[in-house]
């Protein structure tokens, strides 16, 4: 069964922000690595249909699929690879507090993906503030 990982997306106030970010730190065809400290115990069940859920400030927006979990290094200078699809799947925006590192996500508490064409021609960030206010 699946299991999700949800972490704050810092830095990054919008996916298009996210998505800037990362044609100017990737080459392109580099794989999308995030590393942690931490090595998720239950690694074996994210890689197994998992997403990465990001939270940009305080509001779940976007997942990328887990391709894979990988520990590198040794003893104190060991830390965690965590391979993510390219593709980012808009999610209906959901709210979430603070919270350092990362948290696994059930299935059950995950957002629903939206459709490509969710919000028409409504800009990213108007659709978002709509969501948010329950009227869309």
């Amino acid at each position: 069964m699946a299991l999700h990982m949800i972490k704050l997306c810092v830095g990054a106030d919008t996916i298009e922000d996210l998505l800037d970010w990362r044609r100017s730190h990737y080459a392109p065809g580099q794989p999308w690595t995030l590393r942690t400290r931490q090595t998720p115990k239950r690694g074996a069940e994210m890689v197994d249909g998992g997403s990465l859920y990001r939270v940009f400030k305080g509001v779940i927006l976007c997942r990328q699929r887990i391709l894979a979990v990988n520990t590198v290094g040794e003893g104190v200078n060991a830390r965690c690879e965590v391979t993510l699809d390219e593709e980012i799947v808009r999610v209906a925006p959901t709210p979430r507090r603070a919270f350092q590192g990362w948290r696994y996500l059930e299935v059950k508490d995950a957002p629903e993906d939206l459709a490509a064409d969710a919000f028409g021609e409504a800009p990213p960030e108007l659709a978002r503030q709509l969501r948010e206010l329950g009227a869309w």
